[in-house]
């Protein structure tokens, strides 16, 4: 059954080609033919069920005010830097600080050790990068990650992120594997005075046998731990590999909740070479991951807990009626990823719409914009106190676990304009996240265009996290025409 015609790659030439995602078999295919490698056939999702409900989640945004590019339709991913015909504003942003590593893992996205020349931008055209972020429109990007390679391998990493933190990102993350925070106690201090927020610590398993480095992994936890700095666990995905330790990845995540804020999985994207054999015997896809999840935590966590980021846009409407300013939109692809929360108590977790009718809960937000669009200033606090009773009531929908706490945040935020509620929620909370990033075997342009991680590159573009590391390869180009001269 055809279910929508989007445009993709070939997986041998990268050109271009019509597209087809089709419902064969209950899974969700991508099909395409290259008039010189000819037919070919790939695993898109592999819960026909499940993508249908994520497809109800299905919201376009408006983009960037002023993009970098302006290209004709039909020139994705072939014009890139971020361009008018781009849907969606920046969430995160990256930004290599070099390829440089002291790790050589064989399913590096990066590929970082095998370049054979040095990418490490100077610190005034890492402040550049930073500031085409700072100067979108109509929202400044609000989170910034810096990542390689390994950015600890940079001497300057502290003053990097203090200089983010002065250009006004409220979020500043470093993604790393861990190996310099767990052999130097005074790095994790130094990042934390710095302004650093979030750590996103590479970590594929509990066991030596899925991570070889969990010793290592555990005493940076330890480092990060005694200077209270959030760490979020990424673990990348592979079928065969680890996929039968996400359930006691979770339960590790758990047991140190006190430092660790969430677990990102993220099922391993083929950006190098691979063969078939490789994609039938390695792949795996949300509804997979989700599907382990549930069965691997007896059902204490399920796949139906599980939302796509869009759910999320009635906040956004909600703050912008009620401020009057413009917010960033989660307006990334329904079908790029999935997360909830889950509360940590002491007789267990229990999801987030265990405690809330999570479905009603997002109605009410929603109506309660539409009566403030409608109402205007002299009507606001009647609509918001409206809106609040029936939020309180999605929340006492909830099968179990203590709703005064959920509501306790609800109403300091919305009603005390106290934001330090959220900080306190989050710590008695644990995000669950799944992100597939595409590779050429799966590419699905109409994700592309919606993307709201963007890689930021010396020459000013902003360029979306699946173009940049799969299809054209604009990380090897952009690599390559800033590598370091041999004196350097």
């Amino acid at each position: 059954m055809l279910i929508k015609r989007t445009r993709s790659l070939c997986p041998t030439c990268n050109s271009v080609l019509d597209a087809e995602i089709v419902e064969e078999e209950g899974k969700i295919w991508l099909k395409r033919t290259c008039p010189v490698h000819g037919n070919f056939r790939h695993l898109y999702w592999s819960d026909a069920r499940m993508y249908h409900r994520f497809q109800e989640y299905d919201a376009v945004g408006n983009g960037i005010a002023n993009p970098q590019n302006t290209a004709p339709p039909g020139s994705c991913p072939t014009a890139c830097g971020i361009c008018n015909n781009h849907h969606s504003q920046t969430l995160l942003a990256n930004i290599d600080l070099t390829n440089r590593c002291n790790l050589d893992c064989d399913f590096c996205f990066a590929n970082a050790r095998a370049c054979g020349f040095i990418y490490e931008p100077s610190f005034d055209e890492i402040v550049g990068m930073m500031q085409v972020l700072r100067d979108e429109k109509p929202i400044p990007a609000p989170a910034v990650q810096f990542s390689g390679g390994e950015p600890t391998m940079r001497d300057d990493l502290p003053e990097i992120i203090k200089k983010a933190k002065a250009m006004g990102f409220p979020q500043v993350q470093i993604a790393t594997n861990g190996v310099k925070l767990a052999k130097d106690p005074a790095l994790a201090q130094q990042l934390k005075d710095a302004g650093l927020n979030t750590v996103y610590l590479h970590f594929d398993g509990v066991t030596l046998q899925t991570n070889p480095y969990i010793r290592i992994h555990e005493k940076a936890i330890e480092n990060l731990k005694k200077v209270g700095l959030g760490i979020v666990l990424v673990p990348t995905v592979i079928r065969g590999r680890n996929d039968n330790e996400l359930g006691d990845i979770i339960r590790f995540a758990v047991d140190h909740i006190s430092v660790v804020r969430g677990v990102n999985f993220q099922p391993i994207a083929f950006t190098g070479a691979a063969s078939d054999d490789d994609l039938l015997k390695s792949r795996i896809t949300i509804p997979d991951v989700l599907g382990d999840i549930e069965e691997q935590m007896g059902g204490v966590l399920r796949k139906d807990d599980f939302y796509p980021v869009p759910c999320v846009l009635p906040f956004s409407d909600l703050v912008e009626a009620y401020t009057g300013r413009p917010q960033v939109r989660f307006t990334a692809h329904q079908h790029c990823g999935a997360a909830t929360y889950v509360f940590v108590q002491e007789d267990g977790i229990v999801p987030i719409n265990r405690m809330v009718d999570v479905d009603s809960f997002f109605e009410s937000i929603e109506h309660m914009a539409e009566t403030l669009r409608k109402g205007g200033t002299i009507n606001k606090y009647k609509a918001l106190l409206e809106g609040v009773k029936s939020m309180h009531d999605s929340v006492k929908k909830g099968e179990q676990g203590n709703t005064t706490e959920f509501w306790k945040m609800i109403g300091k935020t919305l009603i005390g304009q106290n934001f330090d509620a959220l900080r306190e929620f989050h710590w008695n909370a644990l995000f669950i996240g799944i992100m597939h990033f595409m590779d050429k075997y799966n590419y699905d342009i109409e994700r592309v265009q919606r993307c709201c991680i963007h890689y930021a590159t010396p020459d000013g573009k902003l360029i979306p996290f699946c173009t940049y590391n799969s299809g054209p390869v604009y990380r090897e180009q952009v690599w390559k025409k800033f590598a370091k001269k041999q004196e350097e």
